[in-house]
């Protein structure tokens, strides 16, 4: 169903996306980190999952839905010339989409602590000649940036849930 997923993925984080991210912003909590997140596939199902749980206001600073390409450059700071030469669904642009927003989120001149950003193709065409179901997800942390390429099979929606679940799962895996 999803290439790109590590087995002991799905065995070492909890399954249900409530839970997730109630799991997340508790170990965010606990670290005193907060959370910015720029989305473009998921609009805004990411930020939504957070903050449907009581409590997020703690560690949560917002979301960006950056879903046209130009939105990505002028509001996330995603180099103009790699959208041009890729377009929006690239492992780099999810790179610097997840970098830019904990800038532009951040507070006083600090940026927040985990930027975790979605692009991808959830359909029904391709876009940028990327398959529907390619999907980047990146995490940006004080420690470094790491994004993960996937092919998820289904529907647009399908797509998108598993997408915005994926990513609460990838912060939780990388703090």
């Amino acid at each position: 169903m999803i290439d790109g997923v590590p087995d002991d993925l799905d065995e070492t984080l909890v399954r249900d996306p409530r839970e997730s991210a109630a799991v997340l912003l508790d170990r965010l909590a606990e670290l005193g980190w907060t959370i910015a997140v720029a989305e473009s596939l998921t609009g805004g199902l990411v930020v939504a999952s957070l903050v449907d749980v009581p409590g997020a206001s703690r560690v949560v600073r917002g979301g960006v839905v950056a879903y046209a390409t130009d939105l990505k450059h002028s509001v996330l700071g995603v180099d103009h010339a790699l959208l041009d030469a890729h377009g929006a669904v690239h492992p780099r642009v999810a790179r610097q989409m997840a970098r830019g927003v904990r800038d532009v989120l951040g507070a006083d001149g600090v940026p927040a602590d985990v930027g975790v950003a979605t692009t991808g193709v959830a359909g029904p065409d391709e876009q940028d000649g990327q398959p529907v179901g390619t999907v980047h997800i990146a995490v940006s942390t004080p420690l470094g940036t790491r994004v993960d390429s996937l092919v998820i099979a289904g529907d647009r929606d399908r797509i998108r849930r598993e997408t915005a679940h994926l990513a609460i799962r990838r912060v939780l895996a990388a703090l």
